[in-house]
């Protein structure tokens, strides 16, 4: 991990306070003392510091020092020592906004409390402000559902490759839950007590994204006004998480392959340069393979990614999956919205099971949710399913594909049965259908549906006179 940059303001230098001492007691930090204000304020200006340490000898007084110092980064957290204390210095600096103040005499015994409570306020400072800044995802479940082949052939490369600490791609159409599978490897992995940092690398404008994966420093560009912690630096300790990772344009690709490569950081505006401990996991829904061979994405980078790789399965080839999805989001939508919905019909369901799904798993949630919504009944049915799904169903249903095995040949003789149906219904009642509805026992609304979707047009049945 990154050792954290102390910068020591004292005229004493190091002889002042035994500081060496002091911080040989803490975690690994890299330490730096400057004598004079100017040689600060140039530290100050030039490099990055996590903390810093403010110790007041006669001139200037602690009070005039630290506002200075904090003019100069008002965003670094700083303790002021103090050779003179008085109630109004203590006052002057603690309202100014200095984390502690502490009187000389007492900073063998309460300096190393100080660092390590303002070090961890810091860090959790800056992890919030970061997390703020990433872009909500519109879709997440706690955990995967499902029993299919291709989901279990998932659970199985998650269980082996876990607990390592290689870099894993995801691939898969969007909806498919590539987030998921890096939160899964997070949790099971030994970074699981580190933070875990997901960047939508599609949501974020090509000109701010150098700034949010790796930080800035203050003055970096016009707008840079206080110094930035980046969303790579956030991750140090856990696991890194870039969605879309096929969205990066090129010259960023660089930046991030000798980030990855070397675990080191530089902000923008910057000149040193910070390690970081990350795992990456990296996620995409675009032909990530043919965009290399067409120059699009960065063969290299391809390569540093592509150590180990997990294909989501389209929700599409997930059979009976379908309807434990399906049944586990209305339940979770019913007490959300405090309905009593108890399930789908059989209609419904095979409707959902004709369904292509091409926004997979997160267009079922939305349409599921959607239909406990709009249902009056206990019981999700065709009415409360969207007209363009059932005509889109209905034509999946009726065709000619190559899929075989007794679900698909269920709904293949399910389809030709309804055609056949509505297409005498019709004839009998010279397309009347308020008479057909009643014949078949159907709401008018349902009727109309199917009929949309086997593409039957009720005037086409009557007769002029």
């Amino acid at each position: 991990m990154r050792q954290p940059h102390i910068l020591v303001v004292d005229a004493s230098g190091s002889a002042g306070l035994p500081y060496d001492r002091h911080l040989a007691r803490l975690q690994p930090m890299e330490v730096r003392v400057e004598r004079s204000l100017e040689k600060a304020l140039e530290s100050l200006r030039r490099d990055s510091w996590d903390l810093g340490i403010v110790t007041a000898r006669a001139r200037p007084s602690a009070d005039v020092l630290y506002t200075t110092l904090k003019k100069a980064d008002p965003q670094l957290p700083m303790v002021v020592i103090d050779s003179q204390p008085s109630v109004e210095r203590a006052r002057a600096c603690l309202q100014a906004g200095a984390g502690d103040y502490l009187d000389i005499a007492r900073a063998e015994t309460d300096l190393e409390d100080s660092l390590v409570r303002l070090l961890a306020i810091s860090r959790r400072v800056a992890a919030e402000e970061v997390l703020r800044r990433v872009v909500e995802r519109p879709y997440s479940f706690d955990e995967f559902l499902g029993e299919s082949p291709p989901m279990r052939a998932v659970y199985s490369m998650i269980d082996r490759v876990a607990a390592s600490n290689v870099d894993v791609l995801v691939t898969g159409e969007t909806g498919t839950g590539k987030e998921l599978v890096a939160r899964s490897l997070h949790r099971r992995s030994r970074r699981e007590g580190g933070p875990f940092v997901p960047i939508d690398c599609g949501a974020i404008p090509d000109a701010l994204l150098e700034s949010e994966l790796f930080g800035h420093e203050r003055g970096a560009f016009t707008g840079a006004d206080a110094r930035r912690i980046g969303l790579v630096e956030l991750a140090d300790g856990g696991t890194l998480f870039l969605d879309e990772v096929g969205e990066l344009p090129l010259p960023l690709q660089a930046k991030l392959l000798r980030v990855l490569q070397e675990r080191r950081v530089r902000r923008v505006g910057g000149r040193q340069e910070n390690a970081v401990d990350v795992r990456v996991v990296a996620a995409t829904s675009r032909p990530i393979d043919q965009m290399v061979t067409k120059g699009e994405f960065r063969r290299d980078l391809f390569y540093r990614i592509n150590v180990v790789r997990i294909d989501m399965p389209p929700l599409r080839i997930r059979g009976d999956d379908i309807g434990l999805l399906a049944e586990a989001f209305a339940n979770r939508a019913s007490q959300e919205m405090s309905r009593s919905v108890g399930g789908l019909s059989p209609d419904a369901y095979q409707v959902l099971k004709n369904y292509p799904w091409p926004g997979n798993v997160r267009e079922l949630n939305n349409v599921v949710r959607r239909a406990v919504a709009m249902t009056s009944g206990t019981t999700i049915g065709l009415d409360d399913l969207p007209d363009e799904l059932i005509t889109a169903s209905g034509r999946a249903g009726s065709g000619d594909g190559e899929a075989v095995g007794f679900f698909a040949e269920r709904a293949a003789q399910t389809a030709r049965f309804e055609l056949q149906y509505l297409t005498d219904l019709l004839t009998r009642h010279l397309g009347d259908v308020s008479a057909a509805a009643r014949e078949a026992r159907l709401p008018r609304g349902t009727l109309y549906r199917l009929l949309k979707g086997h593409d039957l047009d009720a005037a086409s049945f009557r007769r002029e006179g």
